[in-house]
């Protein structure tokens, strides 16, 4: 898969770079990246690819302060601080026992064996700390999916089920907090859930966060693969969310990433994103990031994957505008699909920044 996307985004270059000419003493000149006057994403201030965070959708300086304390010292316990801090309601808490799991799985990953030494140690010297459990379930959970075997392996499944069972007891340690029960709907898909046994599980979210958009996101993904890809089922599930979502909620912009999930495998043409179903969600979003607080969490979630579907339908002007908002982070889908998330998201940038000049936008025309 990664490969076809790999394909599909050198194609739209070349759709996109090679065209791009200047007419010169009466002839015409091909653009080449190395001229003095090729779109060069530099211009605009944009962060060098190798500088780009593939740990986070956008800025947490303290998630980012403490993790560097945490892996240097190998001492969980400016990690078990943050989160005792962090509340409970809405999606921080969330997004930073995502990261501490992924920061986990990524070091024993490099290091196996010896690495994520520091979550072990935490959860051996707090095994009551309600933080330290919830990283733990959701170590479990990454873990699963990059057993040995891949998806539906025995040690697939073993690990799932060795994840629900931390989850029902982080589930006791932290009584109305939502983090263990959204870390289980990632488990039900895996495990393949019934409808009963997920509507039960779906039913304590709701009760205890409505809004929360990282949950749609875990239930849209246990619903496209229960329903076989099922484009219909996961429109009615998006729409009924974002209708009932209030104003200022990013509820509305879950349509797009239905839209994402449900995807062709090879979609060269730039019609398909032009058409109809993707232009409703793109408005869809687009308006969900117009109309949400600037500070809401989720908020570069949407930017993210709006980057990827304006610069797909060649609205290079928007896909600008997130550029300017996103840039420096890219710990979010689409990119994290890929197995180079900063290199996939530097072949989006590079199409944005030179569709947007060939349009004639400069540097001097974004607006700050």
């Amino acid at each position: 898969m990664e490969i076809l996307w790999f394909l599909i985004a050198m194609g739209m270059l070349a759709m996109v770079v090679v065209p791009y000419v200047r007419r010169r003493r009466g002839g015409l000149r091909l653009v080449s990246p190395g001229a003095p006057d090729a779109a060069d994403p530099a211009d605009y201030g944009f962060v060098r690819q190798e500088l780009l965070d593939v740990r986070v959708p956008g800025p947490d300086e303290d998630l980012m302060d403490v993790l560097g304390l945490v892996q240097r010292g190998q001492d969980w316990r400016a990690a078990s601080q943050l989160l005792a801090g962090t509340p409970k309601e809405g999606e921080v808490r969330w997004q930073r026992v995502q990261a501490f799991a992924g920061a986990a799985a990524l070091e024993l990953a490099q290091q196996p064996g010896t690495g994520a030494s520091w979550l072990r140690a935490w959860r051996l010297e707090a095994p009551k700390d309600a933080g330290g459990a919830q990283v733990h379930a959701e170590f479990l959970v990454q873990q699963a999916w990059r057993a040995s075997g891949g998806v539906g392996s025995d040690d697939h499944r073993i690990i799932l089920e060795e994840a629900r069972t931390a989850c029902r007891e982080t589930a006791l340690l932290a009584p109305g907090d939502p983090v263990p029960y959204i870390t289980e709907l990632a488990i039900a898909r895996g495990l393949a859930y019934g409808e009963p046994e997920f509507d039960e599980l779906w039913a304590k979210v709701l009760d205890r966060a409505p809004q929360h958009m990282g949950a749609h996101l875990a239930a849209l993904h246990y619903r496209c693969e229960k329903w076989h890809g099922s484009r219909e089922q996961a429109d009615a599930f998006t729409h009924a969310a974002a209708a009932r979502a209030p104003r200022g909620s990013l509820l509305a912009a879950l349509p797009l990433f239905g839209v994402f999930e449900h995807l062709p495998d090879l979609t060269l043409s730039p019609g398909f994103y032009q058409s109809a179903v993707v232009s409703r969600a793109l408005e869809g979003a687009l308006y969900a990031v117009n109309s949400a607080r600037p500070d809401d969490p989720m908020l570069a979630h949407v930017r993210h994957l709006l980057l990827f579907f304006l610069v797909r339908a060649e609205r290079w002007a928007e896909a600008m505008e997130q550029l300017r908002h996103v840039d420096g982070c890219v710990g979010a889908l689409p990119w994290s699909h890929s197995e180079d998330p900063a290199a996939e998201y530097a072949v989006y940038r590079a199409l944005a920044v030179a569709g947007y000049e060939a349009n004639g936008g400069s540097p001097a025309t974004l607006p700050h």
